[in-house]
């Protein structure tokens, strides 16, 4: 026999358990990608340096650095905790968490006398604290991989999730202002110099609640009384739900004054609701209740004011910014100005201005980096959310339980959904919104939040794309160890 004609060894002759190989060429190219993030957010510190310190210092590469130490670490959990979770979420996510860093830091310099920028420390400021925050973050969402080995065994606390949720939504609102407001927003709980942001966290609960919900009601919230214009709306006493979390959103809108809060739980629920039921009606009826809640509260907080009173303000800050350009308008004029004077291409990082901008650390951080990047830049930052969304749903339509398919969706859509309010908020799309932008901004909060989000979409990509062995299990894990045991409901598949 020539050595043309011998045939190639199989998985059972090389001693290979299914699926070992796939999961190695995925996890070797999430640690390629993650690289070559790391490469990206070293240049970015780099050109920061020379144009803030018209010197490129020897230790400019110490950020990114500690970011891939931090990352690296997740890749490891990831390789062996979810061996075939998608391999561009972690890539993806650490760029954007890298570019945060490095603006944060150069935000640093920016304030720092010319004189002292050189010696600067590198863990230093907003910046070093963010870099404390994101191992924080890390070390949470790595927790979780390791404690939630099968993401439909959350579904059993789905009631004390949703109990949670709802406490945590609330105690800002009940909280005197000096503990919960900043900037006219009452979306924090702060005491002495610590603050927290409970409402990050109650979307994770709340969306666990929301798709435990539906699973088990969605073949009676699916049933159609008419048919209107080819579109089949639901039964009148089925809207008690939807209802329900409108009268809450309202609430949120009122007395924790902020639009986007109320936005992005209200429109988490619609949208599952659509996932779970496939009827256009929902998103209909969502649209109409939302935005009809919010134009009484506009005209109640011009005619009554009170509690509406904050969002009326907000209204007529977004209808005509540069009535009051020094005073009530000024965050959102800076914020505009900043965003049109880095043009197509940007002024190049660390050449800008972007602490003219109030709160440019937090809620306005997409317009003082866009100062510098330009348009270009900002869309390609918009297209890797829009990779982390994309890949959320994907995610979602190949897993084979309706519980994981509402969870990955309704994350997905939620982290755009936030991305959509805070962008909306400082290019005067929608009025402006406390939220902060996912990865990018300050605060541990936020940072927190999200990556815990992204770690439940890690071991829900891991589940859908887990090789399914002929006797229908799930395939053995890498490294010799045994199939993972799934916990709670069998699988299911929801229609298409």
């Amino acid at each position: 026999m020539t050595a043309a004609a011998t045939p190639a060894a199989s998985p059972a002759m090389t001693g290979e358990q299914p699926g070992v190989r796939l999961a190695r060429s995925r996890r070797n190219a999430e640690l390629s990608l993650l690289l070559l993030a790391m490469v990206l957010v070293a240049a970015y510190g780099a050109i920061v340096e020379a144009n803030l310190l018209d010197t490129v210092t020897p230790d400019f590469w110490m950020p990114a650095a500690a970011l891939g130490l931090v990352f690296l670490g997740m890749h490891l959990v990831i390789r062996w905790l979810a061996p075939f979770a998608d391999p561009a979420l972690l890539p993806a996510v650490a760029l954007l968490n890298g570019v945060g860093v490095g603006f944060l830091r150069r935000l640093d310099l920016g304030k720092a006398a010319p004189a002292d920028r050189e010696t600067l420390a590198i863990f230093a400021g907003t910046g070093g604290r963010q870099l404390a925050w994101t191992l924080a973050a890390v070390i949470l969402a790595a927790g979780l991989l390791v404690l939630m080995r099968d993401h439909r065994s959350v579904s059993r606390y789905a009631y004390t999730l949703g109990l949670a949720g709802i406490v945590l939504v609330m105690i800002p609102a009940v909280l005197p202002g000096r503990f919960s407001e900043i900037n006219g927003a009452k979306l924090w709980i702060r005491v002495g110099g610590f603050s927290i942001q409970p409402g990050e966290f109650a979307k994770l609960a709340l969306l666990v609640f929301f798709a435990y919900y539906l699973v088990r009601k969605r073949e009676v919230l699916s049933l159609a009384s008419r048919r209107i214009l080819g579109i089949d709306f639901p039964r009148g006493r089925d809207l008690g739900p939807v209802v329900g979390v409108w009268l809450i959103s309202l609430l949120v809108l009122v007395f924790e004054k902020d639009l986007g809060t109320s936005l992005l739980y209200f429109g988490m629920f619609v949208v599952t609701l659509y996932i779970a039921t496939e009827r256009v009606s929902w998103l209909l009826i969502g649209l109409v209740l939302f935005f009809g809640g919010a134009y009484l509260a506009y005209v109640l907080g011009g005619t009554v004011g009170g509690p509406f009173a904050n969002f009326y303000t907000r209204a007529e800050i977004w209808l005509d910014p540069f009535a009051e350009p020094y005073d009530r308008g000024y965050q959102l004029v800076q914020g505009l100005l900043g965003l049109g004077s880095g043009g197509l291409f940007g002024t190049g990082p660390g050449a800008g201005e972007p602490l003219e901008i109030p709160e440019v650390q937090n809620d306005f951080i997409f317009a003082g980096i866009g100062e510098e990047i330009g348009l270009f830049g900002l869309t390609a930052l918009l297209v890797v959310y829009l990779l982390i969304v994309e890949r959320g749903l994907r995610a979602g339509l190949a897993v084979r339980d309706s519980f994981g398919k509402l969870v990955a969706g309704g994350l997905a859509f939620t982290l755009g959904l936030q991305v959509f309010v805070i962008v909306g908020g400082i290019s005067k799309l929608i009025p402006l919104t406390g939220q902060t932008t996912p990865f990018l901004s300050a605060g541990g909060s936020s940072l927190m939040a999200n990556w815990l989000l992204i770690a439940v979409l890690l071991r829900i990509s891991d589940a859908a794309r887990r090789p399914v062995t002929q006797g229908g299990g799930p395939a053995a894990r890498p490294g010799g160890g045994p199939p993972e045991q799934l916990h709670g409901a069998p699988t299911e598949v929801i229609r298409p």
